[in-house]
């Protein structure tokens, strides 16, 4: 450990050395192969982005100019994830952008970067089971089955018959469901998460095999509609915007970096999950969305469930059943890899002593972080239960491309104070591509809207009183060895 209080910063060594002594101790398991890894990216990034997003970004922002929103993000992501490439295969250790940025930043830097990254773990997994909460309530109603209209949605969200909702409990239930998966351990949830990556994926390629047959051309004209005289409302701000907003679909892919550390080979399979993964997903995610807004008007995409809604328009009905099965399927697994990337976030920064011990607590049967697992559940069950999906979504494409920023700086400042660290994988072209990955993720931290911004601020400001109220002193202790009462 090398500096005090704010500046502190773990070596490489250190990290390495803490993870080899909680293997030796009953630490975390390293059980996931590089398919694991792939799968596990998939999972997370074919979710709410997809199956929900894609048509409230066409109908309000960029029109069929959404693929071009898709591609923006891509390209970012590609800086991005060459980036975490040589980082997760350098620093094998659990807590992905927080570990990183306590090696290269310091404590303060660290702290901070966790605490946003609760906008990108936790709040996108009640994101995406909000979202989750709309496919299966149609779904049940196809089946003549309906909950309570009260239990349906947010509190205050209008409703027929002029009634309004008070929590969405199926948003909530999910969320539960899934905690108790993962707090069972990594192979029972990653055998899961694997299967429902393949149904939902082969879902998505009949979506696209069939509706590639009956798209309008037509309807792609133009490409990018004429902006409205506001910022971001179609026009080329509005493919901007549009990609800010979808942005946190693309989160997925760096969930892989914090499961580095419990993989058997992580210097060759974390640069494979994490390249793979975001390769196959971009991929996805061009193609619904130009088949999508080929097949229907985008200003008629404002709805809960734009691809069921897409396959009903071509005569295909039937087939919706199948498409709401497929985005139920697929927004669990982004559920189950954002939860399961919370928990090791917590883990990471509780073994430093920033957070409580409780939550770097491993059970010792299941060898997962039961403790952070519940509380992340508990907590995000609520907040699910509690708020609506446009407001949740905006807060983690904003909180998430912060944290990208942050991995870019890292790699640029671990190639200066650490050069001869064994790299097993190297960003190519340096200084440029971690420079193009920060400019490319601050362009689409710009295109998103001003009060996102102040939500962003604030929760920053949260943060560090938090830091300098307990993390700080609590961390010290643990420096100098002394016991923290439990």
């Amino acid at each position: 450990m090398m500096g005090n209080g704010l500046t502190a910063r773990k070596s490489v060594a250190d990290i390495l050395a803490a993870g080899s002594e909680g293997d030796a101790q009953g630490g975390l398991s390293r059980s996931l192969s590089a398919f694991d890894l792939v799968a596990l990216g998939v999972g997370a990034t074919i979710g709410a982005g997809i199956f929900v997003l894609t048509g409230t970004a066409a109908a309000n922002y960029a029109g069929p100019g959404l693929t071009l929103s898709f591609v923006l993000g891509g390209i970012a992501c590609a800086f991005v994830a060459l980036c975490y490439a040589e980082l997760a295969a350098m620093v094998p250790a659990p807590g992905s952008t927080y570990t990183y940025a306590y090696a290269t930043l310091g404590e303060l830097c660290a702290w901070i970067i966790g605490w946003d990254l609760v906008l990108e773990y936790a709040m996108s997994a009640a994101t995406v089971a909000v979202g989750w909460s709309g496919y299966a309530r149609s779904l049940l109603g196809d089946a003549g089955l309906h909950l309570p209209p009260g239990l349906t949605a947010a509190p205050g969200t209008a409703l027929p018959g002029g009634t309004t909702a008070w929590f969405d409990l199926p948003a909530a239930g999910i969320i539960a469901v899934l905690t108790l998966l993962l707090v069972r351990g990594n192979r029972e949830s990653t055998r899961v998460n694997a299967v429902m990556v393949a149904i939902k994926v082969a879902i998505i390629l009949a979506f696209v095999g069939i509706g590639a047959a009956h798209v309008d051309t037509g309807l792609w004209s133009p490409l990018v509609p004429e902006n409205t005289g506001t910022f971001g409302e179609f026009g080329w701000s509005g493919v901007l915007r549009g990609a800010g907003v979808v942005f946190f679909a693309f989160i997925g892919f760096e969930t892989v970096s914090t499961a580095a550390g419990e993989t058997r080979r992580p210097q060759r399979d974390a640069p494979i999950g994490l390249l793979g993964s975001l390769a196959i997903s971009t991929l996805l995610y061009v193609a619904v969305a130009a088949v999508l807004t080929g097949l229907v008007p985008y200003r008629a995409l404002d709805v809960p469930d734009p691809i069921a809604k897409a396959v009903e328009v071509v005569g295909l009905g039937a087939f919706a059943a199948g498409i709401k099965l497929g985005a139920i399927l697929g927004l669990t697994t982004a559920a189950l890899a954002a939860l399961y990337g919370q928990a090791r976030i917590f883990y990471a920064m509780a073994r430093d002593g920033l957070l409580p011990p409780a939550f770097a607590r491993v059970h010792p049967r299941f060898r997962t972080p039961a403790t952070s697992q519940v509380a992340i559940g508990a907590v995000t069950a609520l907040v699910a239960g509690l708020f609506p999906i446009d407001l949740l979504g905006e807060l983690v494409s904003i909180g998430t491309l912060f944290a990208f920023m942050v991995i870019c700086t890292a790699v640029l400042v671990m190639r200066r104070t650490d050069p001869t660290r064994p790299r097993p994988f190297r960003v190519p072209g340096m200084p440029v591509v971690p420079v193009i990955g920060i400019l490319s993720c601050l362009g689409l931290m710009l295109g998103l809207p001003g009060d996102t911004w102040l939500r962003l601020v604030i929760w920053l400001v949260l943060g560090p009183a938090i830091y300098f109220a307990y993390g700080r002193r609590a961390a010290r202790r643990r420096r100098a060895g002394s016991p923290e009462p439990v």
